[in-house]
């Protein structure tokens, strides 16, 4: 899974990629600071279950402090957007063309209002971040809509007497979007669209298709960012009274956390609603840190960045965790390291679908697999749930 992280620019967008990643981008308050996408490894943060079962873990995918089971996922930074992008503007097109492989969207706002619809520096609280949301959105539609609308008369006219050819000719032109044909199947039907003529479709009827499309292949996340800075609290209740996913979030508060705590100077784990100093700091040091705990983890309880991960990665996309181990009594692979690996899989994933992500030689040759908290047999077909703990059991061996 891949998602993206958009937003116009000087938002704090590279910042709260940095923040998440721990990797050296480039940040600036200037348009364009980001050039080419980057790509880096974020962490998805649950109670691992070694706590539970009163064992000593040794993850070799993952991470594991006191009980907390911190496992990668990708995260990509594209260019800050400027209005105009479905059309070129700001080298638009380039930055749209990067999402195509995202799952999900986290979409960096100034809550503070502080920057205007260019990306510019202003007074806090004289540009209302929902336009910010409201232009991000259209250009994704629109970004959508012209790669639909180029070849719709050739579509609609080879189409006229087969719907369903149509909507394998739509999915075909949009694939390279993520997006399946089911999808395309429960947009078309949202919208009211099912069984009529391509050649009866308006623009509007395209433009109303590929919203809904975006909705569901692009599901997004709002990072309330500067959540600090007045209005941005007030703003911040403004975007969540449209029903959109929002969090409050301080990315640059974060990445001094995440600095300090890669320096030895404090104990911090991402998403700690606290941190702990343990090496002498100096008074700039100490005065930046005291403002942290007053203005962010004291009012909202943590910075922010891991909570629109952990949400984005496990109510937007439907991830659950889950720990397959090869040695259902000791809960160890060959090598004897308890609880090697924990797996994001998709909520509704299979005993047989999680031997397929293991490894196809799994998945070819399962033959059944053991819920080990319960110790019972399962099949191929058996439902798995969040923080199992599976044994597959194949005719292949893995390579």
């Amino acid at each position: 899974m891949l998602v993206g992280v958009v937003g116009k620019t000087n938002v704090g967008k590279s910042t709260f990629f940095s923040a998440a990643t721990m990797l050296n981008v480039p940040i600036g308050n200037y348009p364009f600071t980001t050039i080419n996408p980057n790509v880096g490894l974020a962490y998805f943060k649950t109670k691992c279950v070694c706590k539970e079962l009163g064992v000593q873990d040794h993850p070799t995918n993952s991470v594991c402090v006191n009980g907390i089971r911190l496992i990668p996922v990708k995260l990509m930074d594209v260019a800050g957007l400027v209005p105009g992008a479905s059309s070129g503007r700001g080298l638009g097109n380039k930055f749209l063309d990067d999402l195509r492989q995202a799952d999900a969207l986290i979409h960096v706002v100034d809550a503070s209002g502080s920057t205007d619809v260019e990306g510019r520096p202003i007074v806090p609280g004289s540009h209302d971040p929902l336009e910010d949301i409201y232009f991000v959105e259209n250009e994704l539609d629109l970004w959508f809509f012209n790669i639909l609308k180029n070849d719709w008369p050739k579509i609609s006219k080879s189409s006229e007497s087969n719907f369903d050819s149509g909507v394998i000719q739509i999915h075909q032109k949009m694939s390279g979007l993520s997006i399946s044909k089911a999808d395309i199947l429960t947009a078309i039907e949202a919208v009211g669209l099912m069984n009529k003529k391509l050649s009866t479709w308006t623009e509007q009827n395209l433009l109303g298709l590929v919203k809904y499309i975006r909705r569901i292949a692009k599901p997004t996340t709002i990072a309330a960012n500067k959540i600090d800075l007045f209005p941005a609290p007030l703003n911040y209740e403004k975007i969540k009274s449209t029903g959109r996913s929002c969090v409050p979030c301080s990315s640059e508060a974060e990445l001094v956390l995440r600095r300090a705590a890669d320096k030895k100077l404090i104990e911090y784990l991402p998403g700690d609603s606290d941190f702990k100093i343990v090496s002498q700091l100096g008074d700039p040091q100490k005065k930046a840190l005291d403002l942290i705990k007053e203005k962010v983890l004291g009012k909202w309880g943590s910075t922010g960045v891991q909570e629109t991960i952990n949400f984005t990665f496990k109510e937007l996309l439907g991830l659950i965790t889950v720990y397959p181990v090869e040695d259902e009594h000791s809960l160890s692979d060959k090598k004897g390291n308890v609880l090697p690996e924990a797996h994001l899989i998709k909520k509704g994933s299979t005993a047989k679908g999680l031997a397929y992500k293991i490894h196809t030689d799994l998945g070819e040759g399962f033959l059944y697999a053991i819920d080990v908290k319960k110790g019972l047999r399962i099949g191929a077909d058996h439902v798995l749930l969040d923080c199992d703990i599976i044994k597959i059991v194949s005719a292949k061996a893995r390579g």
